[in-house]
């Protein structure tokens, strides 16, 4: 107990440091943004192969167009993970990112399914959920560190037959959830909004390739290859540049919402040259919702809409709460649609709705609502706090 007692502080002081200075960093008015984009898989790695369509291709001609839209906006700067046909090892691929101290990481992909009829884009965040399509998702892109060096060595303890065995989650991670699904949400509504895509969603599950990336980061399902049409749109030069220009406008998108504009600043207009109505497969027909999401948003991020704090407040004014999703969606809040929980609340931060359980200056209290949350199907949820009425990281509220 004393050991674990140990490793536990030793862990809440390297993530506080961790997250001062790259607090501090990011402060810098004249540091550019940096964007990491990870082509997934490359040389002995094909990925997904249907009907011709080669996944390691795909994505790294998407990430290409991504960057060169990007670097077209004189404060954005592009750390690529992979130019050319190469392989590169997963954890590498987060120490690349890590080591350019980039700002975000998004890793593009495509999605292959024994169902040749599934189609949808779909946008990961790291999480452990206990779902068992997005655990498949996640071994299937895991398997790839069987083909690394010494991999065994490397991800000691850790079982590419059984994605949810990586352990180690560092208190900081924890710190780019939030942020992580933010950036999912605008790819998806990109996605939606700009190319008639259907949604799959936000979701999470234990993927290698973000476990180590210190930073807001998300993996892209941009489709499905399994798909005929989907597969042909996908490989095609036309299909490529209207998704790499609906994932460098959300990434524009969240550089201006979180970090401010700045006068390099400008997104692409849609290429709008597809049909009005897109026939994905031979039942499902999708029509493209018009929206101008395109409108400079203001410089400085508008605080979150909290919902006031009276009933629960310590002497330092802090309480905990359980975060159970976030969504673009607006729930009632009624136990029916919380699996049976009560006590829940929502704020709002831009398009994104936040579900919260539970209300408490106790963090042991904290602990235990969780427990309970997690008993009712939320895996992913996690402990957030507020000091005063205003949210911060649980290592602040619990320092007093």
């Amino acid at each position: 107990m004393k050991l674990i007692k140990q490793i536990t502080r030793v862990t809440q002081t390297v993530a506080a440091i961790i997250l001062l200075i790259s607090s501090a960093s990011h402060a810098q008015s004249n540091q550019k943004f940096k964007v990491a984009l990870d082509a997934g898989h490359g040389d002995k790695d094909f990925g997904a192969v249907y009907h011709g369509h080669i996944e390691k291709n795909i994505a790294l001609a998407v990430v290409l167009k991504v960057g060169k839209i990007l670097e077209k906006n004189s404060n954005i700067e592009v750390v690529y993970t992979r130019k050319t046909d190469v392989f590169i090892d997963l954890i590498e691929r987060s120490n690349i990112a890590n080591r350019a101290d980039a700002n975000i990481f998004v890793s593009i992909h495509c999605n292959a399914n024994k169902n040749t009829e599934a189609f949808g884009c779909e946008t990961y965040v790291m999480g452990m959920s206990k779902n068992a399509s997005n655990l498949e998702a996640a071994k299937k892109e895991n398997e790839v560190v069987i083909m690394e060096n010494d991999y065994k060595q490397k991800y000691e303890g850790y079982d590419p037959k059984s994605p949810e065995s990586i352990l180690g989650l560092t208190l900081i991670q924890e710190e780019y959830l939030e942020s992580s699904i933010a950036l999912a949400g605008k790819i998806q509504n990109r996605f939606i909004d700009d190319l008639g895509k259907r949604s799959r969603g936000v979701k999470q599950a234990p993927f290698m390739v973000l476990h180590k990336a210190y930073m807001p980061r998300v993996l892209i399902e941009m489709g499905f290859i399994s798909n005929p049409d989907e597969g042909a749109k996908l490989d095609s030069d036309e299909g490529q540049q209207e998704i790499a220009e609906a994932i460098a406008n959300a990434i524009i998108s969240y550089k201006k919402e979180f970090y401010g504009t700045g006068e390099g600043d400008s997104f692409i207009k849609p290429s709008q040259k597809m049909d009005p109505t897109i026939i994905t497969d031979s039942t499902k027909t999708i029509t493209p919702t018009k929206k101008n999401d395109t409108k400079t948003p203001a410089a400085k991020k508008a605080e979150p809409k909290v919902e006031p704090i009276h009933d629960v407040v310590n002497e330092s004014g802090s309480i905990f709460k359980v975060q159970l999703s976030a969504s673009g969606k607006k729930l009632d809040l009624v136990p029916s649609n919380f699996n049976g929980l009560s006590n829940i609340s929502m704020t709002t931060d831009g398009s994104l709705n936040k579900y919260m359980f539970g209300n408490t200056s106790n963090y042991d209290e904290a602990k235990r609502l969780l427990a309970e949350a997690k008993s009712k199907g939320f895996s992913s949820a996690f402990i957030i706090a507020f000091k005063n009425g205003k949210k911060v990281t649980v290592q602040e509220a619990l320092k007093q």
